[in-house]
């Protein structure tokens, strides 16, 4: 089957390794949430979507519920939100989200990684002209008329609706809107009964750049090394599919 066959096998299952670092993303997320708006997941959407997203990488109910009481305790101390940017090989944008409590090692450890890959770490707002911030919501479509659903959104903020394939192939339906319209499309597919599998704000690159399989390899090796930092919430490039 090729190469390219190997190395998406490979990816896959690289993936499935990090399962660990998943929960331990999420964990993070549920911290805080609470910390910000409490820990009722009614009152709190933050909190609501976090276990939502749990629940989409099978996050066992009581680590999740362990999490929330642990976050509830005030002496619990809470996470830093930061967010890096660079460049790997071959000029390909990296963005990286970050939750820390120690601002000092985050740094360290990611500019150690783009060293030892050849990429450079830039300042803050360097790439804003490469990515976007959005609010994106992805479900299992099932019998739902997606022309239908789409009027039904508009009013919410709809910018796009469209398919994709899970990792497993699966069609799943993504909504798109502006990040500050996060709150308002997720009450309104909660009102339509759409069960969400899962409910981001995601940096969607505005432009591309094309990349041979072999540079992939190369900025992958960077990838991999923020994918498996405990600091490291999401990681973004703007290499073409």
């Amino acid at each position: 089957m090729g190469r390219a066959f190997e190395f998406r096998k490979e990816r896959k299952f690289k993936r499935w390794a990090k399962m660990a670092v998943q929960f331990t993303r999420i964990g993070k997320e549920i911290v805080m949430a609470v910390k910000d708006n409490g820990p009722s997941p009614d009152t709190n959407s933050r909190l609501r979507t976090a276990i939502q997203n749990a629940k989409a990488v099978n996050m066992p109910k009581h680590t999740v519920e362990a999490a929330i009481k642990r976050a509830s305790n005030k002496d619990e101390n809470g996470y830093e939100e930061f967010v890096y940017e660079g460049y790997a090989q071959h000029g390909v944008a990296i963005l990286i989200e970050t939750a820390t409590d120690n601002t000092n090692r985050t740094v360290a450890n990611i500019r150690s990684y783009f060293n030892k890959t050849g990429g450079t770490l830039g300042k803050t707002g360097s790439l804003d002209f490469i990515f976007s911030r959005k609010s994106v919501f992805r479900f299992v479509p099932g019998d739902k008329d997606l022309e239908e659903l789409e009027f039904e959104l508009i009013d919410a903020g709809l910018e796009e609706l469209y398919l994709e394939a899970d990792e497993e192939g699966n069609e799943i339906a993504v909504v798109q809107t502006a990040f500050e319209d996060f709150g308002k499309m997720q009450k309104a597919l909660e009102d339509i009964g759409v069960e969400m599998k899962s409910a981001k704000l995601e940096r969607i690159s505005l432009s591309t750049i094309p990349v041979t399989e072999e540079q992939a390899a190369d900025v992958f090796k960077l990838i991999d090394k923020l994918e498996e930092d405990d600091d490291v919430q999401a990681v973004y490039h703007n290499m073409a599919e």
